[in-house]
């Protein structure tokens, strides 16, 4: 049996098949004699050959042929070189068929990812709108208070000059998150690497962002240098966000311990804490841009950051071909690690 049969090797059987029935017929029922039905089943085989594989070739075969190039045509956008290199000499309906299942599986794929794009600009234009509005907002109640005579007071007019203040700088950090998050997505941010002890910075960021609330450690047998080649600001940017969210979603009294481990090529940086932890649910989309975890993780009656911090960390990190991962419990605390080259 032929896996994949030519018009030339279908129209051959069907015609053999034919001419053989009609010639048996003949013989049998007939008087004729054996030449005559040799001469009858030549003339018929010859006639059924030419009438089939003149059908299959010109009017089916051919067509599937316009068919395949034009949806290579319509794939590709590159018709005449598809033409040129394409060996004719295949099975062109076998070839099609794969042809079309492939398009058709590519073409769903396609048509899954736009959605999930269009999905992702109608959430993150609806989460822009939402975090420039109350800045904006509360800007604009504060300045038309003093407007409609609030001034006259000096108590008050400081009051809400330095709460309008406080607004105009979260609009600054959301617009300056936004443009970096752009220029890192893009490739337009470069990394200016260098090399650094991380142990060091840590200590400085530490120092920093020393507060009563949490107590800032570093791992017994961690405190020693660590040299990573990375972007020294960067890796800053990194540290800060990691380390100021272990203690704005810390306990009173609470742990905030750095480690490090030497993993051969990379530095492993892990920062823990041992606050209220991260429901599992979360985990996977916590980096995703301005997305909250429950309230129980925010601080009541206070504004909070951008919701883009953990979002620049991952493109940070993943601008310097590293990884970043987060494990967690609730009730026990999140453990934030990711990888640096190793100096």
């Amino acid at each position: 049996m032929i896996r994949n049969p030519k018009p030339i090797d279908i129209a051959f059987l069907i015609s053999l098949l034919l001419a053989s029935i009609i010639g048996t017929v003949t013989f049998f029922i007939s008087e004729w004699e054996f030449v005559n039905t040799v001469i009858i089943f030549t003339l018929c085989f010859g006639l059924s050959f030419f009438l089939f594989f003149y059908t299959l070739e010109f009017f089916i075969y051919r067509k599937i042929k316009l068919i395949y190039k034009t949806i290579h045509s319509l794939k590709t956008q590159k018709y005449d070189a598809i033409l040129k290199n394409f060996d004719w000499d295949k099975d062109p309906i076998s070839e099609m068929n794969k042809e079309v299942i492939k398009w058709a599986r590519d073409n769903k794929m396609e048509i899954d990812q736009l959605k999930k794009l269009a999905d992702f600009r109608k959430e993150f234009l609806g989460n822009v709108s939402h975090e420039l509005k109350t800045p904006i907002f509360n800007i604009q109640g504060y300045i038309h208070t003093l407007l409609d005579g609030a001034m006259e007071d000096p108590s008050v007019k400081i009051r809400f000059l330095e709460k309008a203040a406080k607004s105009a700088d979260r609009l600054s950090d959301l617009v300056a998150d936004l443009l970096a998050i752009s220029q890192l997505e893009s490739g337009e941010l470069t990394m200016e690497k260098e090399r650094f002890d991380i142990t060091s910075m840590v200590k400085d960021v530490y120092e920093q962002l020393s507060n009563s609330k949490v107590n800032l450690l570093i791992k017994e047998g961690c405190n020693e240098p660590f040299y990573v080649f990375a972007d020294k600001y960067r890796i800053r940017q990194v540290l800060v966000n990691l380390i100021s969210n272990s203690i704005k979603y810390g306990n009173q009294n609470g742990t905030t311990t750095a480690a490090f481990y030497d993993m051969d090529e990379n530095i492993l940086i892990e920062i823990a804490d041992n606050g209220s932890g991260i429901e599992q649910e979360h985990l996977n989309r916590i980096f995703e841009r301005f997305y909250r975890i429950d309230k129980s993780r925010t601080k009541e009656g206070k504004e909070g950051g951008t919701g883009l911090g953990l979002s620049i960390v991952k493109h940070i990190i993943e601008a310097h071909q590293q990884t970043i991962n987060v494990r967690s419990n609730l009730g026990e605390g999140t453990t934030f690690g990711f990888t640096l080259q190793k100096a």
